[in-house]
């Protein structure tokens, strides 16, 4: 369906149909053999329709040849799954099997269980058996089974389990996705932010990447040298010069640049953007000329330094983080990117994180300022209504220029609602809308001595939204925080005071997190969220997608430190459950610390 961007692969899961090994004068195996691969079937076509891989293209399932009932079969079963290249698996039963002969004994894949809740055979005292073993091997599973007790010949799924295997099959997509892959720093720390010190040991520990770092000049030497597809940027800069609306220009006027002076940084920006997709996914057509820097670095995010060495003297990086972090350019909708500013490498892993789960472009954004509805009430008279007023206020969610441009939420669903869709349905009047909603301000000489451009937008659609914080704290690890609310939206008239008070050149979205209202809560209020967060930036992703991201944290034994997803939609290991079962927060730090990172 579209490129191949990286090299690696996308990840497959195995299904693997495990069976009570018993023949005999009653043949027990062969009266369940139609019943089991009827379930790996089943679970197989479940994923195939509803997983996609970020390029869109359906995930790739494969079921073992044959059911599984001994350890000769498991051991097929593993050969099979060795050459298709299997990361994730899943076994599923309907009876009784013998558990530690037929279960996945490979430490580096990702595993789930499905056992069949129906009273003719006994495929939950399997289930709780092996998962168990699991525990008792140290090789934690996700244990799937139903609310209400099945008929033998019901070859239905249950809502309930489809939402179980759908959440575990996400979940590790994404989580193998990121294997094998690079997080591309261009350049390095920026103004001192803590998130751009790179860790190596947490990226490869954590999430089985490597750390590969060029230094900003090697963008000039590549505009200098002319390494880069110079059909490809005057076709950029066409469409750019058509498509993106410059803004008004907020600095003084001895300060500002000159229209010729402008009209070169258009030229540089969109070269800039030009040559980081180079640098993170490689360009074949550079072979002839310049066959080593044809190779990229096989990137999957990316953050770019900036502030100050490199914007204090030229153009800012703002068009190429907006626009490689949008669903589409002058290629048309296409896979987006993930790149960082300030090259924060924690939120860009953020983003990657919730990108990789939806196949949603994703905000970046400092965490800057949160409005109480008495201040807001002071500064501009309104009465906070909605979200906003149930939450007690809502958090200003802005910086310069890096949120994805499909943040403004002007592309609209069949009903006529704002939403930030997967690329793949990005069509050519969500471009042309959300690039109507965009202009692009000339930067603020002041904080950019070089130039530049921002985006400018506001959000005024009201969206379902999740906003997440990677944190590294010493002693104890990563850690990730979680908000889900909703983008809210003002009326204009407020919505501009409020953004005056700050710069009124950048993208603006308004968030109000769902709030509790319980005493001593870190979601009592707005407030209370914004006084928890762990750092200045924050990455958000349109829709609900909490409960997604624990289980992934489970899986790549990431501790959740804050989160307001409902109990009964969290969902993890079965073996957690032996680290506490009242205090689940507090059992999720205990197994995290007793697995340690998943590529230790």
């Amino acid at each position: 369906m579209a490129e191949e961007r990286l090299v690696g692969g996308y990840p497959v899961i195995g299904i693997r149909p495990t069976i009570d090994g018993r023949k005999g004068p009653l043949d027990v195996r062969g009266s369940l053999e139609e019943q089991t691969m009827g379930m790996a079937k089943a679970a197989a076509d479940l994923f195939r329709e509803n997983l996609k891989y970020s390029n869109g293209e359906p995930v790739k399932v494969v079921i073992a040849d044959s059911t599984i009932g001994r350890v000769r079969e498991s051991a097929a079963c593993a050969e099979k799954f060795r050459k298709e290249g299997v990361d994730i698996t899943l076994t599923v039963t309907p009876c009784w099997c013998y558990g530690s002969e037929t279960m996945d004994m490979d430490p580096q894949t990702i595993k789930g269980v499905w056992g069949l809740n129906a009273t003719e055979r006994p495929g939950a005292v399997y289930l709780a058996s092996v998962l168990a073993t699991h525990a008792q091997k140290g090789l934690p599973a996700f244990g799937i089974y139903g609310h209400d007790v099945q008929e033998a010949d019901d070859g239905e799924i249950p809502a309930d389990v489809k939402d179980m295997l759908l959440r575990f099959g996400r979940a590790a997509v994404a989580v193998a996705s990121m294997r094998g892959k690079s997080y591309l720093q261009i350049g390095s720390i920026c103004m001192g932010i803590g998130g751009s010190i790179i860790d190596s040991d947490f990226i490869e520990s954590y999430l089985g990447m490597r750390v590969e770092s060029v230094d900003e000049v090697e963008i000039i030497r590549r505009m200098t040298e002319g390494i880069y597809d110079e059909e490809e940027f005057q076709k950029a800069l066409a469409w750019t010069k058509a498509n993106c609306k410059e803004g008004f220009d907020k600095n003084p006027d001895w300060i500002q640049k000159s229209r010729e002076e402008k009209d070169k940084q258009w030229e540089f920006v969109v070269k800039m953007m030009v040559i980081i997709k180079d640098l993170m996914r490689g360009n074949k057509k550079l072979e002839s000329k310049f066959a080593e820097e044809a190779l990229g670095h096989n990137a999957i995010a990316a953050g770019f330094q900036g502030q100050r060495q490199w914007t204090d003297f030229y153009p800012n990086c703002d068009f190429a983080e907006a626009m490689l972090n949008t669903s589409f350019d002058w290629e048309g909708a296409r896979e987006p990117f993930v790149l960082a500013t300030e090259n924060d490498v924690l939120n860009s892993l953020g983003m990657l994180f919730m990108k990789l789960l939806t196949n949603r472009p994703q905000i970046f954004a400092d965490v800057r300022t949160y409005w109480s509805g008495e201040a807001v009430k002071r500064v501009t008279g309104y009465e906070l209504e909605g979200h906003a007023k149930e939450a007690n206020g809502f958090i200003h969610l802005i910086n310069s220029g890096a949120a994805c441009l499909d943040a403004c939420g002007e592309a609209k669903d069949e009903n006529g609602n704002g939403v930030i869709k997967e690329w793949w349905n990005v069509t050519e009047a969500d471009q042309k809308a959300i690039l109507e909603a965009t202009t692009w301000n000339p930067a603020d000489n002041g904080y950019f001595r070089g130039g530049g451009y921002s985006s400018r937008f506001v959000t005024r659609a009201e969206m379902p939204a999740t906003m997440i914080r990677l944190n590294l704290v010493k002693g104890l690890g990563p850690v990730l925080q979680i908000a889900e609310g909703w983008t809210i939206s003002l009326p204009e008239e407020v919505s501009d005071t409020l953004w005056k008070r700050t710069d009124y050149t950048w993208p603006c979205t308004w968030f109000a997190p769902r709030c509790d209202g319980a005493e001593g809560s870190a979601f009592n209020t707005a407030y209370e969220v914004m006084r928890n967060w762990g750092a200045n930036h924050g990455a958000i992703s349109y829709g609900h997608i909490g409960a997604d991201l624990i289980t992934m944290c489970s899986m790549l034994r990431i501790p959740v430190a804050m989160h307001n997803v409902a109990d009964k939609d969290i969902f993890r290991p079965a073996a957690w459950g032996a680290f506490g079962t009242k205090d689940r927060e507090g059992a999720d730090f205990r197994a995290c610390q007793n697995y340690g990172p998943l590529y230790k």
